[in-house]
């Protein structure tokens, strides 16, 4: 724990010293993600690897499967809101 606490701090510390540099920015944006879609397929390795789940996905039935998407959605739909709260550009013709 204490190491994942260091390394969130060190990658504060580097954005912060970075912030000016557009490119840099940018960069880290886009390996940002693709690091995301890296963890989530291995994520999808770790579970159809896992004998267990794999066994018992006909008994987690529709319940599991419900919760699991209203959680899916739910994160969508908060990361959007956040996004055009604090993220979007601001449209300056319709300001003011």
């Amino acid at each position: 724990m204490v190491t994942v606490i260091i390394i969130m701090c060190l990658g504060i510390v580097l954005g912060y010293l970075i912030r000016n540099r557009k490119l840099w920015v940018r960069l880290a944006d886009k390996l940002t993600m693709w690091a995301i879609y890296l963890l989530l397929f291995l994520l999808g390795i770790a579970i159809g690897t896992n004998e267990v789940i794999v066994k018992n996905l006909p008994t987690l039935g529709l319940k599991a499967l419900l919760i699991s998407m209203g959680g899916v959605m739910g994160s969508v739909l908060v990361a959007w809101l956040a996004y055009r709260l604090w993220f979007a550009p601001k449209d300056s013709e319709h300001e003011g």
